[in-house]
């Protein structure tokens, strides 16, 4: 309905007037990614439709963008202090907090692992530095300078989760911005207060526990439904398009759902499957033998990643690894928040490689992107973040009590992350022959 509005055109016109470059759309993308913190679902969906034209029209590959909007939605939204994720996560917490005998306060715990979400920052670093210095490696480099070089946004024979569906814009009338942009806040501000009251808004202590008790999912139905009737009365008024013409605009939206939604089903279904097996506590079983309190953090974060990454969930991965991390961080001596920093931070880094994720699958479908270009082309970069994070956690683990150990592996990590990209991407463009010049 925006396209048919000529909203999103005139949103991408208007930051196309400012940005001039790839590495503009790229940092601009990154940022509204950020912006929008409150559900990663949401961020797909809100970054995508409205930044896609730009994307399009800068010739930024559409790995490169289902990338940007990958790395700004769960690492962004778990790192949240409200959130969608925050009212999961502190509820998983407390729950175990309460089954060890601790009288902690789950949000207490949660704020104060935010500093050890080692791969979820560097992950939202990552994709700044990528975007800043117009920097890549692997498969990433070669999608950019292709779609650079010959303007294909996407490799021959690709096939774009979105099914390629062309929607309807009505050409003749103005492309005003605020058609995409005051829906937005519709569907932002209600599903926020949607949070709030149904975790029971002036009858909760505060705010977070309101957001910490939310249905989000009701809140998130609430605020589209609002966005959409807003979204009808503005066009009807403007006299944009008739009834019918914004209903066709409705449906041929939703049939860009379908081929999303059957991965979906599919991938809750080998979640489902991988439960009743018993996949993830054999997992954790098998690891049980080995551990030593300076290694608990890094393999916990290694536990939760492969759980995360053969089930597509990271909430799932949450739900089974917490329990456990807590009785051992207590039982070991290691303060609570690091115990579950990697959980929570792992299950991200899984999720985020996983081929059968929800957001996963989300971001390729909103960036228009062949799904598995998509896994391909992350995968390295989310390696690279995990396998720093991995190090990060040993490093910590030489005194947990230490503030200093504490800053030194986010600047040490952070240096790594930095360090580690010019390497790998000197390498691969003196492989290819591409300058950085290609790709600004």
């Amino acid at each position: 309905m925006m396209y048919l509005s000529g909203g999103t055109q005139g949103f991408a016109n208007a930051i196309i007037s400012r940005v001039k470059t790839a590495r503009g759309g790229q940092i601009a993308s990154t940022l509204m990614g950020c912006v929008i913190f409150f559900d990663d679902y949401a961020n797909t969906v809100i970054v995508g439709n409205a930044l896609r034209p730009v994307s399009e029209s800068l010739k930024i590959s559409k790995e490169k963008f289902s990338y940007i909007i990958d790395s700004t939605a769960a690492p962004v939204a778990t790192l949240a202090f409200v959130s969608t994720w925050l009212g999961y996560e502190v509820g998983v917490i407390g729950d175990a907090l309460a089954n060890a005998g601790s009288d902690v306060a789950p949000y207490y715990v949660f704020l104060h692992s935010i500093p050890y979400r080692f791969y979820s920052l560097f992950a939202i670093l990552l994709v700044f530095l990528v975007a800043i210095t117009s920097r890549d490696f692997g498969p990433m480099l070669n999608a950019e300078h292709r779609a650079r070089t010959t303007g294909k946004l996407m490799r021959d024979g690709a096939v774009p989760l979105a099914g390629g569906i062309k929607l309807e814009t009505m050409e003749e009338v103005p492309k005003r911005a605020i058609n995409m942009i005051l829906p937005l806040i519709v569907l932002v501000g209600i599903s926020l207060f949607g949070m709030w009251w149904s975790g029971g808004g002036f009858g909760a202590e505060s705010f977070i526990d309101a957001i910490s008790a939310a249905d989000a999912m009701l809140a998130l139905l609430w605020g589209s439904v609002a966005a959409t009737i807003v979204a009808l009365f503005m066009y009807a008024i403007q006299r944009i398009a008739s009834l019918a013409q914004m209903m066709n605009a409705f449906i041929n939206g939703a049939k860009m759902m379908v081929l999303a939604n059957l991965v979906l089903i599919s991938a809750w279904s080998i979640g489902e499957i991988c439960a009743r097996v018993g996949t993830a506590a054999y997992v954790v079983d098998i690891s049980r033998g080995v551990l030593v309190p300076w290694l608990i953090p890094a393999l916990l974060l290694v536990i939760s990643f492969f759980i995360a990454f053969s089930t597509g969930t990271s909430w799932g991965t949450m739900a089974i690894v917490i329990p456990i991390a807590v009785p051992l961080g207590i039982a070991f001596g290691i303060p609570v928040h690091i115990a579950i920093a990697p959980v929570l931070t792992g299950g991200v880094w899984g999720d985020h490689c996983s081929p059968i994720s929800d957001t996963t699958v989300m971001s390729s479908t909103f960036a228009g992107s062949d799904h598995m270009d998509h896994v391909k082309t992350q995968l390295p970069y989310a390696l690279l973040t995990g396998c720093v994070a991995f190090f990060m956690f040993i490093l910590i683990s030489i005194d947990f009590e230490s503030t200093t150990m504490d800053i030194i592996a986010l600047a040490l990590g952070a240096a790594l992350v930095y360090l580690v990209l010019v390497i790998l991407s000197n390498r691969s463009m003196k492989k290819n022959n591409i300058t950085i010049s290609e790709l600004k």
